[in-house]
């Protein structure tokens, strides 16, 4: 995540400035959605959010629900005006645009403005997708397919695309199917049905995890690098934490490294073998219960068109009334001071306090060791 979320707004709103002002965005184009930039330039919740909020203030975009945030329809210069003087990473602005449903995630992201998750590589030459929303044809879905023949690593690799930009609830075989250019009942050879699928799926996102080879000593260190390595990957694929179970486990054979990894930094200190895999179980699952807001939060700012903050500052009315007549002097307080809520930030803060409970847990293990 970005350390100077001041200036990294500022740049990146200052790319899509130039962007709308330029042409190249055009009235009623969707622009980048808070989880796009969030994903796309490596920022925090609060500073994505920032972005869209400044340009709306400056009249810029609009909040269209069920749509999302798009260039509002007043004048703009033409194409050829010269446009603002944009940031280092004004390539990268491009690449803010989430494709409509249905649009090919391997499209190249300069042509469709499509979200691709970060560890997947995007074929080039792709269509622009059309600013109506309408489905691209079939053609351009299979030539933007991952190339080579069909495989199970393949049929995963592009279901993860696809979720990774449109949720989970955008996977069906027939889709995969139609995004390779592939009979639906072909990749039953390779894949058992849904369920099998979203297994695959897993296998391969966490295949793609990898720990430090040389671990620090400190099991402070080796568990928080764990938590954190688990955070980044349900960032890259928010479609991951709420697809994963704690009472129904599923069988992934590559998530096991990371379990290995926790359980190794607790040993030694005093812990059972049962209070250790407990102890794991709970920084997982505080990982994931975090992380499940960011698909949601997602799928919300799609539905009403407006961010986190935007459906705050609505509810300002239902707030006031909730505390006409209540004695809640101290929520009063804050809620006249006001709070700036950051979902890192908050990851972060609660990760701190877990660590702080664990060593707790591990001196008293230890005291009561020595004791015996």
């Amino acid at each position: 995540m970005d350390g100077s979320g001041g200036a990294r707004y500022r740049e990146i709103a200052a790319d899509l400035r130039r962007r709308i002002e330029s042409g190249e965005l055009g009235p009623g184009d969707r622009v980048p959605s808070t989880r796009e930039i969030m994903r796309l330039r490596g920022v925090a919740m609060a500073t994505a959010t920032k972005v869209l909020t400044e340009l709306r203030r400056e009249g810029l975009v609009r909040a269209v629900p069920g749509v999302g945030t798009v260039v509002d329809a007043g004048e703009r210069p033409p194409r050829d005006a010269s446009p603002h003087t944009a940031g280092p990473h004004a390539d990268t602005a491009q690449h803010g645009d989430r494709p409509p449903r249905g649009a090919s995630p391997h499209a190249d992201a300069a042509a469709t403005g499509g979200r691709v998750p970060r560890d997947a590589s995007p074929h080039a030459g792709g269509s622009p997708a059309p600013a109506s929303g309408g489905r691209q044809g079939d053609h351009s879905r299979r030539r933007n397919a991952p190339d080579g023949p069909l495989t199970s690593a393949r049929i995963a690799a592009t279901a993860v695309a696809i979720a990774d930009v449109e949720g989970l609830a955008a996977i069906s075989m027939r889709r995969v199917a139609a995004e390779l250019g592939v009979a639906t009942m072909s990749l039953y050879r390779h894949v058992a049905d849904k369920d099998d699928l979203l297994l695959q799926m897993m296998e391969a996102v966490f295949a793609r995890v990898h720990l430090p080879e040389d671990p620090p000593d400190d099991w402070r260190a080796r568990v928080e690098i764990a938590a954190r390595t688990l955070w980044a990957s349900f960032r890259r694929h928010p479609w991951l934490a709420p697809a994963m179970s704690v009472t129904r486990p599923q069988p992934v054979p590559s998530a096991l490294p990371i379990t290995e990894w926790v359980l190794s930094a607790l040993d030694g200190h005093g812990l059972d073998l049962p209070t250790m895999l407990t102890t794991h179980i709970t920084v997982f699952n505080y990982v994931r219960g975090t992380a499940v807001n960011l698909e949601l939060e997602a799928e919300a700012e799609e539905l009403t068109g407006l961010n986190a903050d935007e459906w705050m500052d609505t509810q300002g009315p239902a707030l006031k009334a909730m505390l006409a007549g209540a004695r809640l002097p101290t929520f009063e307080r804050l809620s006249a001071d006001g709070y700036d809520f950051d979902l890192d930030a908050l990851f972060d803060f609660g990760l701190q306090r877990l660590l702080d409970g664990i060593a707790t847990l591990l001196r008293q293990s230890d005291q009561d060791t020595a004791q015996l």
